[in-house]
């Protein structure tokens, strides 16, 4: 899996795209909460629930059919806290849901386990992208080892500078449109 730190940084990447109106600090909190929820089927191990089983890692939750189950009712309660109608409300419902399927992107990236169950609960068949350079995270405490440093570099080449190119990129956008729609009135 990629870190809880690569995942909170695509998400709060992403965020940037709801907008100022849009991205408040519960905003961005629950986008951080939703791109990390679906490891907490790791904690299925300790039970004994099998890796490769529908509830196991990288099992259910981290399907596409969860992410969007997950980040719609979750949109829901907090849109409504904050009466978000309309194209704000559908914009920031499909961002939580990119929040939550970002983690088994990125998880589809990593270089170990046995794959993402993408198409669960139709299909449990795990599954990684063509190119696995991301390195994956040990679980538990070995994450502050050497192998945790060799993964937190690689999720500096493969997601924060990413990251941190798509959103100078958005943010240049952002200027130019709004610079040239004033120019415009």
């Amino acid at each position: 899996m990629a870190t809880i730190f690569g995942h909170a940084l695509s998400a709060v990447t992403l965020s940037f795209v709801a907008g100022k109106k849009t991205r408040d600090w519960l905003f961005v909190r629950t986008m951080i909460y939703l791109s990390i929820a679906p490891d907490l089927d790791v904690f299925g191990l300790l039970i004994g629930i099998p890796y490769e089983s529908f509830w196991g890692h990288r099992g259910f939750t981290h399907s596409i059919f969860f992410g969007v189950l997950l980040g719609t009712t979750v949109s829901f309660l907090i849109n409504i806290k904050r009466k978000r109608r309309g194209s704000e409300f559908v914009l920031a419902t499909f961002l939580l849901i990119l929040a939550t399927l970002s983690h088994s992107f990125f998880d589809g990236f990593t270089n170990g386990g046995h794959g993402i169950a993408f198409l669960a609960p139709f299909d449990n068949t795990r599954y990684f992208f063509p190119m696995r350079v991301l390195e994956v995270s040990p679980i538990g405490l070995w994450f502050f080892s050497a192998r945790g440093l060799e993964v937190i570099l690689s999720e500096l080449v493969w997601i924060a500078l990413p990251c941190l190119g798509g959103l100078c990129i958005y943010l240049c956008l952002q200027k130019f449109i709004g610079d040239k729609s004033k120019n415009d009135s």
